[in-house]
């Protein structure tokens, strides 16, 4: 049985022709012909989740896992609205969203009726494409809403993906269903070719290469490539370029440098020459390291190419010379084969740097007391290899950005915008895909404020939640500014005395808890044990006062 409205059918028969089979649903009651239909339909897997905020970065984490579209269904009002924070991650990110409305028909908008808000366009900021369907069902306007769809569709993966919104006014009744198969349909394809260098281009890149005697590659937040780190990796065996890259870059060839804050903090004044850039090379998302952006912006290169087959013109560095529309892997394959070898100066250099600066922090962390700091360090000896492991925002991705990589592990986190909001959902929606064991590590309020990520039944038993409980938003006492205001404690700090065990338990999680050293290393073996075979938390109290006497202190270290 599906729904009799023509255009939930089309829409249903499009998505399935496009391959588009994962939709996440929110209940209500005008977004019911969407319920009725995709339920009714064995080819789609529905999941249902009540929290559309919870729901729409469940979604993107899915689509993570999965590496394809997946669509989300809400009703219409500020159900809608709670979608905005994940479509943004996911534009951000280039994830490919399909958000579905339900909408009320036009002339009920602004009329006092009950659920209606301006819906049209709702997030034309942060999707490549939004429409919204004919309220009527006539031939032309049937012809017309799937040669929309069909554009939404083809533009939400095409080039770089991103989120795409289709809003659907919907006319009551709206629960009466036929027992029909889908309509057949007219699918509309989209080349997506791919550009390639040509040669002369690839000379003249060759020759500018060849006089670069400092070569700088920036490899920002990507997805697994396999490929693409053996392209890198021969480029630098040839050219002596420097690599630098986080976890999150998911790169770990040794060449490569990855203790970006503290190489940056230890590189000191009368030795930037030696660090500056000629010729700088981006590609990927965004870095998490301010202080590797303060030290481009005060040391620009001569030149600065970004790789992008979008064609984004991100000048982060306020250097941007050079915009090349190319697959990155494909780039550094055709460019190594027309570079000469060149001196290994520059590379030597970065990574005699960065063995010092890692001596320092091994040392500094051994002798160091219980804190944030020493927590990270071991969790991060207990996660097995070959895991995925899930960054929360603010102080947890930076505090694992400093310590060494888990072997083999994949890294994840909602680094678009950088948000607390759906840390926990998103891991939650990638876990519950993934065959490999999931870590997710954040903070107290970023846990709190995304407890409803474990309020549906897809939370898999391979998901392990740590939270760090430092009593509030320790990152505002780590950095200059906050820690100095009167209001501090109340509205930056956000003091924090709930504890994680009651939620845990609410939800049927296994709990855990340590207080010291002596406890986090202990009950981790407990944590991490393959008898361990249902979804566990782990809850780490840790002194906001001390964090920051270490963190502070620790940076200090590496730059004397």
């Amino acid at each position: 049985m599906i729904s009799d409205k023509k255009h939930i059918q089309q829409l249903a028969a499009l998505l399935l022709k496009k391959g588009i089979t994962d939709i996440v649903i929110s209940p209500g009651s005008r977004n019911a012909p969407m319920i009725n239909t995709f339920t009714g339909i064995p080819e789609f897997d529905c999941r249902n989740i009540v929290d559309e905020r919870s729901a729409a970065y469940f979604a993107l984490g899915l689509s993570l896992a999965k590496q394809k579209p997946v669509a989300i269904v809400c009703t219409s009002g500020t159900a809608t609205l709670n979608y905005t924070p994940a479509v943004a991650e996911a534009f951000y990110q280039n994830i490919p969203l399909i958000v579905l409305t339900a909408d009320r028909p036009d002339y009920w908008i602004d009329q006092a009726e009950s659920q209606c808000i301006r819906q049209e366009n709702i997030y034309q900021n942060f999707t490549k494409k939004g429409i919204s369907l004919p309220l009527g069902e006539t031939e032309k306007e049937l012809w017309f809403a799937a040669r929309q769809i069909n554009e939404c569709l083809n533009l939400a993966v095409s080039g770089n993906p991103a989120p795409v919104h289709i809003n659907i006014p919907l006319e009551e009744p709206l629960h009466q269903l036929v027992q029909e198969e889908l309509p057949e349909v007219k699918v509309i394809e989209l080349t997506d070719i791919q550009q390639k260098i040509t040669e002369s281009e690839l000379v003249r890149l060759a020759e500018t290469i060849g006089r670069s005697q400092k070569i700088l590659i920036l490899a920002g937040q990507l997805n697994p490539n396999p490929a693409l780190e053996n392209s890198l990796a021969k480029f630098v065996e040839k050219t002596g370029a420097v690599v630098l890259h986080e976890h999150l870059s998911n790169l770990s060839d040794s060449q490569f440098c990855g203790s970006i804050d503290t190489l940056m903090a230890s590189i000191l004044e009368e030795s930037v020459n030696d660090f500056q850039p000629d010729l700088l090379i981006s590609f990927g998302g965004q870095f998490v390291s301010k202080a590797l952006k303060q030290f481009l912006r005060k040391n620009k290169p001569a030149e600065h190419w970004h790789l992008s087959l979008g064609g984004e013109h991100f000048d982060t560095y306020q250097s941007l010379t050079k915009v090349i529309k190319v697959d990155t892997d494909d780039f550094f394959d055709k460019i190594s084969e027309c570079v000469q070898l060149t001196d290994k100066t520059y590379l030597q250099n970065w990574k005699n740097k960065e063995n010092q600066v890692n001596l320092i922090r091994d040392k500094f962390v051994e002798s160091v007391e219980f804190s944030d700091l020493k927590a990270f360090e071991i969790i991060g000896q207990h996660i097995p290899g070959n895991s995925v492991i899930h960054l929360g925002n603010s102080s947890p991705v930076r505090y694992v950005l400093i310590h060494n990589r888990v072997e083999s592990a994949q890294y994840f986190s909602n680094r678009g915008t950088a948000g607390i909001d759906g840390c926990l959902s998103t891991a939650v929606g990638f876990a519950s895909e993934s065959d490999k064991l999931n870590t997710i590590i954040l903070g107290d309020l970023s846990f709190f404020y995304d407890s409803n990520a474990l309020w549906n039944k897809y939370v898999g038993t391979n998901l392990r939640i740590i939270v760090i409980h430092n009593g509030g938003g320790n990152i505002f006492s780590m950095i200059k500014g906050p820690s100095d205001s009167p209001a501090f404690v109340e509205h930056f700090f956000a003091e924090n005395n709930h504890k994680a065990e009651v939620l845990a338990k609410a939800f049927g999680l296994n709990y855990f808890k340590a207080e010291n050293e002596v406890e986090l290393t202990s009950v981790l073996d407990q944590f991490y044990s393959p008898e361990q075979q249902e979804v566990a938390l782990l809850e780490v109290f840790t002194d906001a006062e001390v964090n920051t006497e270490v963190f502070r202190e620790l940076f200090k270290s590496v730059k004397s």
